[in-house]
């Protein structure tokens, strides 16, 4: 019976030992894994960051690139159509996205009071 107890005891503890070698492989591959893609994320913002800044100057922009602002947030530009040839047409907002990139909640709600004319606009005047 001792005998029997003692492999019970051999068998649990070589058990818990393969159970515990299994968890810290299974962390490094994850932690492995969450880093990569936490650098390929990261990669991906700053490409689209980059052509935020260029999207004027793209051949598919639709626009004089002269005619652009840039906002960044929370719309990337506003574009006062017409503007250099000194005749504006209409003001439209652009948002530039990349890759599958979607517009956030902010920038739905941007997009859904232009949509429902919900724009106006005010002249502001400094007192002196």
């Amino acid at each position: 019976m001792t005998e029997s107890i003692q492999f019970l005891f051999l068998g649990l503890g070589l058990g818990l030992v393969l159970a515990l070698l299994y968890v810290q492989v299974w962390k490094v591959r994850y932690t492995r894994a969450l880093r990569r893609d936490a650098a390929q994320r990261s990669g991906a913002v700053r490409a689209g960051k980059v052509y935020e800044q260029l999207a004027p100057w793209a051949p598919d922009f639709g626009f004089d690139p002269s005619d652009a602002r840039f906002l960044g947030a929370p719309v990337d530009y506003v574009v006062f159509d017409g503007l250099a040839a000194g005749d504006v047409r209409r003001v439209v907002f652009v948002e530039v996205k990349t890759g599958r990139a979607e517009l956030n909640a902010r920038e739905r709600s941007v997009r859904d009071a232009i949509r429902a004319g919900r724009v106006d606009w005010v002249e502001h005047r400094a007192r002196p």
